[in-house]
Order: C-alpha cells, then sequence, then structure tokens
C-alpha cells in the first residue's frame, strides 16, 4: 500500500467581512491522501471547496484567517503561515486554477510564464535549461514546443488549459490541485483535458485532488471523493462506495440531481439552498433542505462514524435506531 503523502488536520477559514463580523467559509476538515491517489473534492458552489485548497496553498486574500494543518511529507506547511508554505508552494504542491485565461499574464509569452517558477525555486540553473524544460512540458501535455514564444490570447481555450497544467507541473511537485480545470470548454475538450491529468498523474506518480461540482467526472478520474456541505465534510470514502451505498442523504440527493444519460430516472432537484455561514449553524447544517431528516438534526450536530476505516459520514441516520420520529 502506498505511503500517506498529504493529510488535512481540522482546517478552517474565516473572513472578516466589511460591516463586521467574519464568515466560517472552512469548518474543520480533515483527509488524508496516499501517493499517487486522486481525490474528488465535489459539493454545490459556495460550499468551500476552492477555499480549502486556496488555504492549503496559502494564497487566500488579507481578509482570510486560517488554522489547523496541511502536512505535506511530514510537513506542516501552515505552521507558520508564509514563512513555512512558501518554500513548499509550486514545488511540492501546484494548483491549476479555475480558468485558464486568467491564469496567465497577456502581456507574456506562454514559455515566460511556464518558465517563471523554475527560475524562482531554483529547479532550472539558467534561462536556457528553463526555455529547454518549457518545450518539453508543452510537449508532454500535447502541444508543440515551439509555441512556446505565443502570447496567451493565441491559444485556444483547450490549448490555454494544457498550457496552465504544464504550468504546474513546471518543479515537478508532488501534489496537485486542480479547481474546475473543464470550466467553459466544449465536451469535447473537456474529456481531452481529463483523460490528460488522469495520464500525467499516473505517469509521474502525482497525487492530486479535483476540485468539481460534476459527479460524473469525479467517477471517470477519482480513486476517492470527499462531498462537502456548508464548509464541513458530509461524506468521505472511495468513489464507488459513495455511489453504491451512501450514508448522507445530501451524497444520495447529488446523485439523484445529476442527468444519467442511460437511465430512465427522473432528475430531483435538492430543495432549497445552503445555509448563511456568517451566521451560528445549530444541529445538521443539511436539516432544512433534507428528505430523512427526523428528530435531532434541527437541533444536535451529528457525530462523524466510520464504517471501514475508508469510508466516513456525519449523519444521525448513522447513529439513532430505526423508528425514530420525522420533522
Amino acid at each position: 500500500m502506498s505511503r500517506e503523502l498529504l493529510r488535512v488536520e481540522d482546517l478552517h477559514v474565516w473572513f472578516e467581512l466589511d460591516g463586521g463580523g467574519e464568515l466560517h467559509a472552512v469548518q474543520g476538515i480533515s483527509f488524508q491522501l496516499s501517493e499517487g491517489e486522486r481525490m474528488g473534492l465535489v459539493g454545490e458552489s459556495g460550499c468551500g471547496k476552492t477555499t480549502s485548497i486556496l488555504a492549503m496553498m496559502g494564497l487566500l486574500p488579507p481578509n482570510a484567517s486560517v488554522s489547523g494543518k496541511v502536512i505535506l511529507d511530514g510537513v506542516d506547511m501552515l505552521e507558520k503561515g508564509e514563512e513555512t508554505v512558501a518554500p513548499h508552494r509550486w514545488h511540492d504542491i501546484a494548483m491549476i486554477f479555475q480558468g485558464a485565461m486568467n491564469a496567465f499574464n497577456p502581456v507574456k509569452t506562454v514559455g515566460e510564464q511556464i518558465a517563471e517558477p523554475m527560475l524562482l525555486h531554483g529547479t532550472a540553473s539558467g534561462k536556457s535549461v528553463a526555455s529547454a524544460r518549457v518545450r518539453e512540458l508543452l510537449e508532454l501535455v500535447g502541444i508543440s514546443g515551439s509555441r512556446a514564444t505565443r502570447y496567451p490570447h493565441e491559444f485556444s481555450g483547450g490549448m490555454r488549459q494544457r498550457a496552465a497544467i504544464a504550468m504546474a507541473l513546471a518543479c515537478q511537485p508532488k501534489v496537485l490541485l486542480a479547481d474546475e480545470p473543464t470550466t467553459a470548454l466544449d465536451v469535447m475538450v473537456q474529456a481531452q483535458i481529463l483523460e490528460l491529468l488522469v495520464s500525467l498523474t499516473r505517469d509521474l506518480g502525482l497525487t492530486m485532488i479535483l476540485v468539481t461540482h460534476d459527479l460524473p467526472v469525479v467517477a471517470q478520474v477519482c480513486d476517492r471523493a470527499a462531498v462537502m456541505y456548508a464548509g464541513r465534510i458530509a461524506e468521505e470514502g472511495p468513489t464507488s462506495t459513495l455511489y453504491h451505498d451512501p450514508r448522507h442523504p445530501y451524497t444520495r440527493m447529488l446523485f439523484a440531481a445529476t442527468p444519467d444519460l442511460y437511465g430512465d430516472d427522473a432528475v430531483i432537484s435538492i430543495p432549497g439552498a445552503p445555509p448563511r455561514l456568517d451566521r451560528e449553524l445549530a444541529g445538521c447544517p443539511f436539516q432544512p433542505r433534507c428528505d430523512s431528516a427526523f428528530e435531532p438534526c434541527p437541533t444536535k450536530e451529528p457525530r462523524e462514524r466510520s464504517f471501514d476505516g475508508r469510508h466516513r459520514a456525519s449523519c444521525h441516520l448513522n447513529e439513532v435506531p430505526t423508528g425514530a420520529t420525522a420533522v
């Protein structure tokens, strides 16, 4: 079995609000990943997925505060804030940002921008070595190395996304964080990008966290999945287990709300909206929208339960005997 590479322990993120008060965007998430493992971080918009991986990279805005641990290869990157995370950023842990066009400076060539982290971290001994490595990286992601001298606007959407992946790989990281990497791409290009990510992580031995709201993508790409709701992990486990034996109503309802091209079941949307995170939450945060809520849900926070050491969920349905009174 592969050794543990990445461990996130009790990660919290708060944002100070302009009018006073704070928004508790990430509320104590924890998970572990082994070398070469791919995990999908899924859930509705605003549940804390992107904020979580930005916190891991130390890239949150100044109004954010973070607590918890992000232990990469035995080192807590968040121990002293920027002082301890900066040496690892791009070198050991790298990120593919949502919207590839926004990841590039429009007045610099793509090659210059891919070379920049190599020169910054000293993984290339000079500009000529970096330039040669840039061409290799572009070829690795399916782009001709000769296009290194082109500007971002001269690339198609799919090529920009491939170039963004090349930039993330520039310093040979151990962990790759991919934030909705197929956003705004057509279906055929999406499939190509996902296939590329799978082959790269497999061939290079990378551990990857894929942020997405697309459950079929998780099934296609990931070994494991963590379902986030209201800043928390509601359920986490092997992808096949979550698909066939979900232990949280939110997970089950997400699947029911996902169109199935090969099935006859109607798509059932989840009623209501996620709770506001600038207020204290009582009980289970999903309770107002849940079709299985019962007596303890409005007032008592559910306890996390592990089922086989690899599958866990936080729901009163897993704790209370059958026959409880519905609400």
